[in-house]
């Protein structure tokens, strides 16, 4: 009796008994590795990631700049408002001094008003070096992006709400208030005439 398990393989059929390995599936829409379709899919990816992370870096960058930036004009703002408080005081010393008393009088007192004058100048010179400016919106719109209204002043002579007085000057930092201007609004003026969508006053004539 023969034992199949024995049989010579017959040799037209060499593959006969080996396992059969069966090629991975391939996707229809996804090209055979090592093909030229697979490697300029791969090389497209690459691409988009390279340009990705270039706009992150470069937001990044301009980010980084601009906190930079915004760190050298404002990191001085909490100083600034305290040097404000100094200004503010050697200016109340000058307004306590009356003119007439100013003309009257004796050299020593003239020079302590001078060099008071002196200093207030170099404090307001030295605080503008380093971006803080004053300013007085005496004659101009009321702006209460820029100025606080103290109380109103009957004036007929300008347009109601014009500044008419200012109690204490205002500071801008960079293109940010420091400290708005206190200000007296005209109240019962001529109102200012309104102004169209395109700039221009309305015709009464239309």
């Amino acid at each position: 009796m023969t034992d199949p398990d024995l049989q010579k393989k017959d040799p037209a059929n060499p593959g006969q008994g080996e396992p059969v390995v069966s090629k991975p599936y391939i996707m229809p829409d996804d090209p055979e590795q090592g093909s030229a379709e697979a490697l300029t899919k791969e090389l497209g990816e690459t691409r988009d990631k390279m340009l990705r992370t270039l706009a992150e870096m470069e937001n990044l960058r301009k980010r980084t700049s601009r906190e930079v930036s915004d760190a050298k004009t404002y990191g001085i703002t909490g100083f600034a408002r305290d040097v404000l408080d100094i200004a503010d005081n050697l200016q109340r010393a000058l307004d306590a001094v009356p003119a007439e008393a100013r003309a009257a009088a004796d050299p020593g007192l003239k020079a302590l008003i001078e060099g008071v004058e002196l200093t207030e100048r170099s404090l307001l010179n030295a605080l503008e070096k380093n971006g803080v400016k004053k300013f007085d919106p005496s004659g101009e719109k009321f702006d209460p992006n820029f100025q606080q209204a103290m109380y109103e002043v009957p004036d007929a002579s300008v347009p109601s709400g014009t500044v008419v007085q200012v109690v204490q000057a205002g500071f801008m930092i960079g293109d940010r208030v420091l400290r708005p201007a206190l200000v007296g609004v005209s109240k019962g003026g001529v109102k200012p005439a309104p102004v169209a969508a395109n700039g221009n006053e309305p015709n009464d004539a239309a």
